[in-house]
């Protein structure tokens, strides 16, 4: 079992170490910060984690979110240590946030961006992070801070025309350097999914590119000739930034809302990415334990010279092709980074700035999943407009902008289903005792004189009380009245409710049946309830709505309310 966590341990160090270095830079912080996360939460959530095979580390649409939202309480370029300052206090008040919703069983919060939701953001970080990269592709020196695709290419286009107006001529090195390891990458993964024993040829891509390139340019002196190199990267165990981070001032709000953010997104992808292997595995993953060990790494992190820390995709499906059983490769992958970090960070000084584009852009596929994007359109076309919100307004607003519409649209989802339930009019199945829905099944017959009705919320309350008893109930009644009139059958003689979904009644709920009970009263139809939940007859019962209606007018089975009405019809006969 060791030696395959080893394996796969050495094997996720090989992607991780220029990934990270690679989202290091999109964060707008110091390559050797990507590194210094890649060692610390792997090992406390190896330690106290759920999963595993789930890879910690640095991403990609987190780094995205910090580069797109502390830029604007401060400047990555004029105040570099204060940016640096404020992304780990962020990443401390990330660590906060999600050990609370562990602590405090909160997790339903990061239920509300939907999965509809998560494929469209996902989608439009991808595609502004692929267009931020052209600034390490093209050799560009001024670039843009928004992240809209707008600003970004109205970017691209000033900086390259810019530089032709001012004489200066483009050097297209670093964009020749950049695409030509760039469809190395995507080669080598082309070979790596066609012969799932090469599954480590994809993974060490990136390494390799890194290493070829900085010899490239080592031994061409490349650098002398127009190629953006990294140049210095810090090496050493991380050092403690307790003392950086800032708890007084006047940008705590907002790091403690940006923090808000980054634990959201941080943690709806984590726990994605660790139940889509879990159930391959055939375990449970712990969402609660998920939240306090993400919470915790954040936290520690945020103490050693680390930036938001979460699952990796990318990562996470290359440990597990490589055969990982615990989360001990994470360890091995820490360990891995470390003794990088103590040796091998002078190597990088002459590494092109536009394979860490190469390395970004190559990792960026795997979050646009246009087949699940069709799937959910097919499926459920209030899901789609969330997951279609999300991605216009990443793509064209900004990330929070993106995360606002979504949520507002599931939200909006979520009240429309509540405040306008629908109700189901039931009708025997022949040949059984089975009552359904009409609708669904044609073969149910009603029965003669009696509707029988089935609210299909699981609530009635003050937001749709009303709208249940007019426009569902009465409306059905009056329409069953009005066809009954032209036939020899009679008329309506009682109304069931089969209550069997309800969960929960209110006062509201109450009044609206009180009022429904007496309407049908003055038209001389009796009121009858089928298998209320425990939690609604007894509040029916405190509120004397039984003893309104009278106890011998509730019933265990639509099929004895059913004869119930019948023998009183016939006594009344």
């Amino acid at each position: 079992m060791f030696k395959d966590d080893l394996l796969a341990g050495l094997t996720l160090a090989s992607l991780c170490i220029p990934q990270s270095i690679g989202y290091a830079t999109l964060a707008k912080v110091a390559p050797e910060y990507g590194l210094y996360t890649s060692v610390v939460p792997p090992l406390i959530y190896a330690m106290m984690g759920s999963s595993r095979e789930i890879a910690i580390g640095p991403v990609a649409v987190v780094s995205m979110l910090l580069a797109s939202l502390v830029p604007k309480v401060e400047d990555p370029v004029a105040n570099p240590n204060a940016y640096r300052n404020l992304v780990f206090t962020v990443t401390f008040f990330t660590g906060i946030f999600q050990t609370a919703f562990g602590v405090f069983r909160l997790g339903f919060l990061v239920d509300f961006l939907s999965h509809a939701a998560l494929v469209g953001f996902m989608a439009g970080a991808a595609i502004i992070i692929g267009l931020q990269q052209l600034k390490g592709l093209l050799g560009l020196s001024h670039f843009t801070s928004k992240t809209d695709v707008v600003s970004v290419l109205a970017s691209v286009y000033k900086s390259l025309h810019n530089q032709i107006a001012s004489g200066e001529k483009w050097n297209p090195l670093n964009f020749v350097l950049g695409c030509s390891f760039l469809i190395f990458i995507l080669i080598t993964r082309f070979i790596g999914r066609r012969n799932r024993k090469l599954f480590w040829l994809p993974a060490i891509s990136p390494l390799l590119s890194v290493i070829l390139s900085t010899l490239i340019v080592y031994l061409s002196r490349a650098d002398k000739h127009g190629v953006n190199i990294i140049k210095h990267v810090k090496g050493g165990l991380n050092p403690s930034s307790l003392h950086q981070l800032q708890f007084y001032g006047p940008h705590v709000g907002q790091a403690a809302k940006i923090g808000l953010i980054c634990s959201v997104i941080a943690l709806t992808e984590a726990i994605a990415v660790g139940r889509s292997f879990a159930s391959i595995k055939g375990y449970h993953l712990d969402g609660n334990k998920e939240m306090l060990s993400m919470g915790f790494m954040n936290i520690a992190g945020s103490l050693s010279s680390c930036y938001v820390a979460t699952g990796s995709f990318s990562r996470t499906a290359v440990n597990f092709s490589a055969g990982c059983q615990t989360a001990v490769s994470n360890i091995v992958m820490a360990i891995t980074v470390f003794v990088s970090l103590e040796l091998f960070t002078r190597l990088l000084y002459y590494t092109p700035v536009a394979i860490l584009a190469s390395i970004i852009l190559s990792a960026l596929p795997g979050l646009i999943d246009l087949s699940e994007a069709c799937y959910i359109w097919k499926v459920d076309k209030l899901d789609f407009l969330a997951c279609i919100g999300a991605f216009l307004g990443v793509l064209f607003a900004s990330v929070e902008i993106g995360l606002l519409v979504a949520v507002i649209i599931s939200f909006a989802k979520i009240l429309i289903q509540s405040i306008r339930p629908g109700i189901e009019v039931l009708g025997r199945v022949p040949r059984t005792e089975a009552f359904c829905d009409v609708t669904q099944y044609p073969m149910a017959i009603s029965t003669p004189g009696i509707i029988v009705i089935r609210i299909s919320s699981g609530s009635l309350c003050f937001a749709n009380a009303n709208f249940v008893r007019e426009r569902q109930i009465l409306k059905w009644v009056s329409q069953d009245e009005d066809d009954l009139k032209e036939t020899p059958k009679g008329r309506i003689q009682a109304v069931i409710l089969d209550m069997t979904n309800l969960m929960n009644v209110d006062t509201s709920g109450i009044l609206a049946l009180e009022e429904l009970h007496k309407r049908l009263l003055s038209r001389g139809l009796e009121l009858a309830m089928v298998n209320p939940r425990w939690l609604v007859i007894h509040k029916l019962k405190l509120a004397l709505f039984v003893d309104k209606i009278g106890k011998e007018w509730v019933f265990l089975t639509v099929g004895e309310a059913v004869d119930a009405c019948l023998s009183t019809k016939i006594a009344r006969a």
